[in-house]
């Protein structure tokens, strides 16, 4: 923690130095007579190509130009004596174009840019020239080694530079396959944890590749000679890289760190990391190589510590501690900056470094060691800082700092200038600046004289600006916050000192800023769906706007799926390759606006990849896969399914893809339970939030080796058959296919008599789930077995369980049948058991055999059937309940036992009455409308009494009317009907019905009245005939008729002649024909109108009949179904009758119930052609 915080203060600290040093530096005019200073170099690790021409970079300023000299290895290099060395034009920089050996020109160089005022130096930069060195011609012995032991294939690549890149290949150029017990180190060895058999199969070549001259080196193959002569047995692991138990390894700060972890061990080790004992954040690190190798990217001082890695396998574990220490080049905190002073003044150069260790400071002047140099007054030297005082122009010089410690150093110059100057105005004259209003405004003013100028900004003649929202920095820069509309206007920069004066106008305009009125907001949709980003916007009246859409940082170009109108952009059916950052740029001549989001397309997995199986075991094996993309929606789970081929004893048996496990999201490597004597292959379905993925590509084949059955068959019983009762048949379910573990199954059997204790018997079934054994005494005890055999031997036995040979039928019947507790619809049988011995086999229950002889009610006629009910025989209970009985009822029943094969003889038959209960529901209830005022409601009595019927009880309540009393009316045993007069016959009631007798009231039936037409809807329906419309429609129809029989007779006239009805699809002829397949359509109708008689008549007079007619149709139930066929008649909402069609069918009537509800509202039958 301590480190932490002083590393976050040490980049304060640094942040804040680098604030004030871009404010504090006065920038010198290049015209200006000035020191030299380095403004470019090679890197101090400079490699070159040996067939290209060798280039070492070196370029400064200064006035006058300097003049560039250079060494090599402290030795000053003569260019102009070596004619394959020349120097760039007003450049330092070195060209080499070598005819012979490069490695001539390899060293350490250094260039010195020298004026008038001094000498600056550049880094020292190591020249190299890069080396494609072949391994020595050599003959390389086979090695030999036992099954089971580690071996390391050493490669000793040849050293570059730079280093080359390493792997291992057989000689026919295929890549060796790594996995957890065979991979490569960094430094390019091949560790193997065990050595297989099949290790021998391939030779191996060590290849390495330089990648700057693309140029690839191969050692000699080399031979494994694998010997098998001992048993290979499961070892625990052991450290093959690094060794022991313990180690360190340094890290530079900012750079890579590798840490390797090499282990011996059968099964090959698992490898796991942790730092300081607990899980790796994995923050900048990566596992590779199947975690043999962690990498850390860049390197940080909280990764420093101790790193555990772990290998263990079935056999144990073992821990190494790796201890890293993290150490570091020097680093500026403070980087020395040049210093311009007048005569007489003073001032600093600092020069600030750190490092692990914290490196030395060293000053330099023009090149030289500042104690080699003449003393001077002016100057002092005061560990990492310069102090000037009372400067002269003599004192004008370039310094050096030199930061270093062990693992390097770090080089910069800074000159001392010392002149008089007037001030001098580096921008540009009489500009013009727009700005928005908000913003900050920085109107430059670069400036230069010595001694410093003094700078003042000012406007409209007003005095300085500085303080409050004005901030002049020490370049000359006016700093204007929060800019307002106000601030618009001409600005004087004006720069002093004893020596002149010298100012410059700037013109500041203020614009509206341009406002995002609504961003776009990031979008995660699903392959195949709509995204749509929103970019609504404001700007200044003045200002031309471009809007643009770009795409990770790169202009959009809109396709047939995607369209921008003003302030959207919508994409259609999203593609994954859509997915990106989407930035809406409003840009203007004063600013420019970027709003972004992220466009996240959420898919089903891709499949895994690489499915490999390794470590086999007769019934293991473990499959390891790379997970493909999950598409930003997190992996779930992993399906493994897998295909077999069956090596049975004649065939080979297939199978199609079979789900065999799943497992967490987060693994890539499992173990599977498998099978012997199995070929399996496998593929892998990745399972997120979408869907699944496609399957994998399967793996390779894989084959278990045989063994022993497993299982044990199932179902083992042993029971008489059929008819026979002096035999016993053994049977068992078959074992699957999967379960074989070998050839030629088969199965044994034992058995031996139970009392007897007779020796085991047995006998070897091949082809059969069954074995019979012959001429056994009758329901005699066995002892059974069964236990798989194959190929390899003996699978375990079966649990012993006890079979029993054929039963016979009971001999006995029970005695003593009675019945207690009789009640109406139960009560309880006893009976007394039969001998043991009768049974003949196994007793299994008791079975009651009854039937409903009479009703107690006089002429209530019942049918008689058979029912029974069975008493499982478990223990001492003699005796059980019998429910289900109708109530009132004469029974008769009889008892009988049960064997697991036969029934004996029966009981004797007993007699029962059961008791009164409550009636079951009435029939037929019914409530119907025959008079206007008046409710009827009838029904029939219950299909059960049940008992002796004492009475009705009907109430009824009137609906939708909230606190009203339910009214009961109790009648006699023999009504059959009700009648309910009203005085609003537009009320309607809720009636509920329930028979009684002596034990209770009964079931209960509901119903409610039906509605009735109002008052208002069949007024309007009387008058409408006289409507001007309908007159209209009707004059409009006849004279449609006329035309057409003035055509037909027309045609007729004409000689046509032809069967007119032939050729349409109605007659026209007279509608009273019914014999022929026509019909006539009546509509009648029904008011209820609360007027007299006689206003009625006249009413409906004019209109559609009369209301005798209607009342003739309401007043007979038998009418009604006479009508409809048997059906009830429809009324709608309003109690108006429908109307029917006579002599129709029910079909008929339901395909034209779309006409009817339309047709039935009107108060006219309209008669269409038919």
């Amino acid at each position: 923690m301590r480190t932490q915080r002083w590393w976050e203060f040490l980049a304060t600290f640094t942040l804040l130095l680098l604030i004030w040093r871009v404010d504090s530096i006065m920038e010198i005019p290049p015209n200006v007579r000035q020191p030299p200073m380095i403004i470019k170099q090679s890197v101090q690790d400079h490699i070159v190509e040996p067939t290209d021409p060798i280039i070492v970079e070196c370029e400064a300023t200064g006035n006058p130009p300097p003049v560039f000299t250079w060494t090599r290895d402290g030795v000053y290099l003569n260019v102009a004596r070596d004619p394959q060395v020349s120097m760039k034009r007003r450049s330092g920089t070195l060209e080499i174009f070598f005819w012979g050996r490069p490695e001539d020109y390899e060293g350490m160089y250094q260039c010195t840019a020298t004026n008038e005022f001094g000498s600056a130096v550049s880094s020292h930069i190591h020249l190299r020239v890069s080396k494609a060195r072949t391994w020595l011609k050599e003959y390389l012995e086979p090695v030999s080694v036992f099954v089971g032991l580690p071996l390391i294939l050493p490669c000793n690549p040849p050293v570059g530079p730079p280093k080359p890149q390493t792997y291992w290949m057989n000689s026919s150029m295929v890549p060796i396959r790594q996995d957890r017990r065979v991979s490569m180190g960094e430094n390019g060895d091949m560790y193997f944890s065990s050595i297989v058999a099949e290790d021998a199969l391939t030779n191996y070549v060590c290849t390495a590749r330089f990648p700057n001259s693309n140029t690839i080196q191969q050692k000699p193959p080399l031979i494994l000679q694998v010997h098998t002569a001992r048993m290979a047995a499961q070892i625990a692991p052991k450290f093959m890289k690094p060794k022991g138990t313990a180690s360190s390894q340094i890290g530079m700060l900012g750079e890579e760190l590798v840490l390797e972890c090499f282990a011996s061990g059968v099964p090959a080790p698992s490898i796991k990391w942790t730092k300081d004992w607990e899980p790796l954040s994995m923050d900048g690190m990566k596992l590779e190589n199947f975690n043999k190798t962690l990498r850390i990217k860049k390197i940080s001082m909280d990764d420093g510590g101790e790193y555990i890695c772990t290998a263990s396998n079935r056999m144990g574990y073992l821990d190494h501690i790796i201890t890293v220490r993290v150490k570091s080049t020097p680093f500026w905190v403070q980087k020395p900056e040049s210093l311009v002073l007048s005569r007489d003044d003073g001032g600093q150069i600092e020069c600030q470094a750190d490092g692990i260790p914290r490196p030395r400071i060293q000053w330099l002047v023009n090149g030289e060691p500042i104690e080699d140099a003449p003393k001077r007054a002016d100057r002092q030297v005061s560990g990492d800082t310069l102090t000037f005082r009372s400067v002269v122009p003599d004192s004008s010089a370039v310094f050096q700092c030199n930061a270093s410690n062990p693992y390097g150093y770090i080089l910069a110059n800074a000159f001392l200038a010392v002149m008089d100057m007037k001030p001098r105005l580096l921008g540009f004259r009489n500009q013009l600046v727009k700005v928005t209003e908000g913003s900050q405004t920085l109107l430059h003013c670069p400036y230069f004289g010595s001694p410093k100028p003094d700078l003042r900004w000012s406007k409209g003649g007003m005095g300085s600006l500085e303080g409050g929202r004005f901030k002049v920095l020490s370049n000359g820069t006016l700093e204007i916050r929060r800019t307002k509309l106000q601030d618009q206007g001409t600005y004087v920069c004006s720069a002093s000192n004893v020596i002149g004066r010298e100012e410059m106008d700037v013109q500041l305009e203020v614009k509206e800023p341009t406002k995002i009125l609504r961003a776009p907001h990031n979008v995660i949709v699903i392959k195949g769906s709509l995204a749509r980003f929103e970019c609504k916007f404001q700007t200044d009246s003045t200002l031309d706007v471009t809007v643009t859409w770009l795409k990770d940082k790169k202009f959009l170009i809109l396709g047939r799926r995607m369209t921008k109108d003003e302030d959207s952009l919508t994409i259609a059916d999203v593609y994954r390759r859509d997915e990106g950052v989407y930035t809406c740029r409003v840009k203007t001549e004063v600013e420019d606006v970027s709003v972004s989001a992220k466009l996240t397309v959420m898919d089903r997995p891709d499949p895994p990849t690489d499915l490999e199986v390794s470590d086999p075991y007769e019934r293991s094996a473990r499959l390891t896969w790379i997970p493909g993309d999950s598409h930003h929606s997190p992996i779930k789970e992993y399906l493994v399914q897998y295909t077999e081929d069956l090596l049975a004893d004649y065939w080979l048996v297939q199978s199609g893809w079979k789900n065999l496990t799943s497992y967490p999201g987060h693994l890539n490597s499992v173990v599977l339970k498998l099978m012997p004597f199995v070929e399996y292959r496998f593929r892998v379905i990745a399972i997120n939030g979408i869907g699944p993925s496609r399957p994998s590509r399967p793996s390779e084949y894989y084959e278990t080796g045989g063994a022993v059955p497993d299982a044990i068959p199932k179902n083992i019983k042993g029971v008489g058959t059929g008819i026979f009762r002096n035999n016993m048949e053994i049977s068992w379910e078959p074992l699957e296919y999967r379960e074989w573990n070998g050839p030629k199954l088969g199965y044994m059997v034992w058995w031996r008599r139970r009392d007897s204790r007779e020796e085991w018997k047995n006998y070897t079934t091949y082809w059969w789930c069954s074995h019979i054994i012959y001429e056994t005494d009758t329901f005699t005890p066995y002892e059974i077995k069964v236990q798989a055999v194959n190929y390899f031997g003996l699978g375990p036995e079966s649990p012993i369980i006890i079979g029993f040979s054929g039963e016979d039928r009971p001999t006995a019947a029970p005695d003593d049948l009675r019945v207690s507790d009789v009640e109406s619809t139960k009560l309880t049988v006893h009976w007394q058991p039969v001998p043991q011995a009768s049974i003949n086999g196994d007793i299994k229950e008791y079975t009651v055999y009854y039937w409903r002889e009479s009703s107690r009610l006089p002429h209530h006629t019942v049918s008689i059937r058979i029912k029974s009910k069975s008493f499982k025989a478990n223990g001492p209970r003699l005796s059980g309940p019998l429910t289900g009985l109708i109530p009132y009822s004469n029974y008769m029943m009889y008892i009988v036992v049960a064997n697991n094969r036969y029934e004996g003889p029966p009981s004797n038959r007993i007699g029962f009455q059961t008791l009164e209960g409550v009636p079951s529901v009435p029939r037929s209830f019914r409530i119907m409308h025959r008079h206007y005022d008046t409710l009827y409601v009838d029904w029939e009595e219950p299909a059960e009494p049940n008992g002796i019927l004492i009475g009705y009880t009907l109430k009824y309540q009137t609906l939708n009317v909230s606190g009203e009393r339910m009214q009961v009316e109790n009648l006699p045993p023999n009504a059959t009907s009700f009648s309910l007069r009203r005085f609003d016959r537009y009320t309607r009631y809720k009636f509920s019905l329930a028979a009684q007798t002596q034990i209770g009231v009964g079931e209960v039936v509901t119903g409610e009245s039906p509605h009735f037409t109002t008052e208002e809807f069949t007024r309007e329906q009387v008058d409408i005939a006289t409507q001007g419309w309908f007159i209209g429609l009707m004059c409009a129809i006849a004279l449609l008729v006329l035309i057409m029989l003035t055509v037909f007779f027309i045609k007729r006239s004409r000689g046509g002649k032809y069967p007119v009805r032939a050729k349409r699809d109605f007659a026209l002829g007279p509608l009273d024909d019914k014999e022929e397949g026509t019909f006539d359509y009546r509509i009648t109708r029904l008011s209820t109108l609360p007027y007299s008689r006689r206003e009625e008549e006249s009413r409906q007079g004019r209109s559609q009949g009369t209301i005798e007619h209607m009342q003739k149709m309401t007043n007979s139930d038998d009418s009604l179904m006479e009508y409809g066929e048997g059906d009830e008649i429809e009324f709608n909402e309003d109690g108006s009758f429908i109307g029917e069609y006579t002599g129709t069918s029910k079909r008929d009537r339901d395909s034209s119930q779309y006409q009817e509800s339309s047709e039935a509202t009107s108060p006219v039958a309209i008669y269409s052609f038919a």
